[in-house]
């Protein structure tokens, strides 16, 4: 049985100024970056992992998810208000709506298609959007300060518990219906987007994780608001990614890729 090929958005962009080319190379510009844990997190589970580079074309995004059993929406910076009907608030950090609407072209494509898919953190959040939900735009604002949802140890750590509800598809992926998390993030889901159901919590009401309402088996349509690929040496969070391997159609994804 081939492994599947699970496609891994960038989210993450360094902008020109802040690069060091070298003096015969290109000229300054910004470049994506992905953290190599998101890879090893699906290589782990048993999959093969596809970094996804944004497609200025959106009528593409049909072939490339055609090479693809699976799909993982990778954390990054905030998605711009405009993608839920919001205007900018004070706190919004940097956006780049040019990577949100191919992230988000593909998260709705992929749901479209039926592809598994996993969303960490922004992952989550442009899920939520695709369905149609919406954004808080700063935690800090709407929460009593009890959880740090932007943790100040390494992200290898855990620094907050989530309650999940036992009857999730998520507490049977993990096998828990309470588990430690990370957490780097001053946005979540408010409203949640059509067909979606909240599934965890933190301690001070935060939505930590969105599913489908409709448990159909061997599908997966998951967001979860921590970073699960740097915990992975932790078998529930690794589980995550098992799912996903787990879900994906495997005999699409060296097949198909070679026709």
């Amino acid at each position: 049985m081939n492994p599947p090929l699970i496609g891994v958005t960038t989210s993450e962009v360094r902008r020109g100024s802040s690069t060091h080319p070298l003096p015969e190379g290109d000229p300054p510009q910004p470049e994506l970056a992905l953290g190599l844990a998101y890879l090893r997190a699906v290589e782990s589970a048993g999959g093969i992992p596809v970094v996804l580079s944004p497609l200025a074309d959106p009528a593409a995004i049909d072939t490339l998810l055609g090479h693809l059993a699976g799909v993982c929406l990778s954390g990054g910076p905030d998605l711009d208000p405009c993608n839920y009907g919001a205007e900018a608030g004070p706190e919004l950090g940097p956006t780049e709506p040019d990577l949100d609407l191919f992230e988000l072209s593909v998260a709705r494509r992929a749901d479209a298609l039926g592809l598994p898919i996993l969303g960490l953190c922004r992952g989550a959040q442009t899920l939520n959007v695709a369905r149609g939900g919406t954004l808080i735009q700063h935690l800090p604002a709407v929460t009593d300060g009890t959880v740090d949802h932007r943790q100040t140890i390494s992200g290898w750590l855990t620094s907050h518990a989530v309650e999940i509800a036992p009857d999730s598809q998520l507490a049977r992926i993990v096998g828990r219906e309470r588990m430690d998390v990370n957490s780097f993030h001053h946005q979540s889901t408010e409203r949640i987007g059509e067909g979606l159901r909240p599934v965890a919590w933190s301690s001070d009401g935060v939505v930590e994780a969105i599913e489908c309402e409709h448990d159909v088996a061997g599908a997966l349509l998951l967001g979860v608001q921590w970073h699960a690929e740097t915990l992975t040496e932790i078998p529930e969070h690794l589980a995550l990614f098992q799912a996903l391997v787990e879900a994906a159609t495997t005999d699409r994804s060296v097949e198909e890729l070679a026709a």
